[in-house]
């Protein structure tokens, strides 16, 4: 029964993981974007920094879930 929770949590972080990395991209394209304010940019800039590592963290934790099961 625990392996199916470590499983569901896993499978969970993998999603958490995908939905910052499409955020992560997205902020990176507003970013790079040279009709964008400089204020749009640095923000952008800032989020996409913020979701690299959220990104990081929900694949470690997708990770630790992984050798569990």
């Amino acid at each position: 029964m625990d392996s199916i929770k470590q499983g569901a949590n896993y499978v969970s972080e993998q999603a958490k993981k995908a939905t910052t990395g499409a955020s992560k991209e997205a902020n990176k394209d507003v970013a790079k974007d040279s009709d964008a304010s400089l204020g749009d940019r640095a923000s952008a800039a800032k989020d996409a920094v913020s979701d690299k590592a959220s990104e990081q963290k929900h694949d470690a934790k997708g990770e630790a879930h992984k050798q569990q099961i």
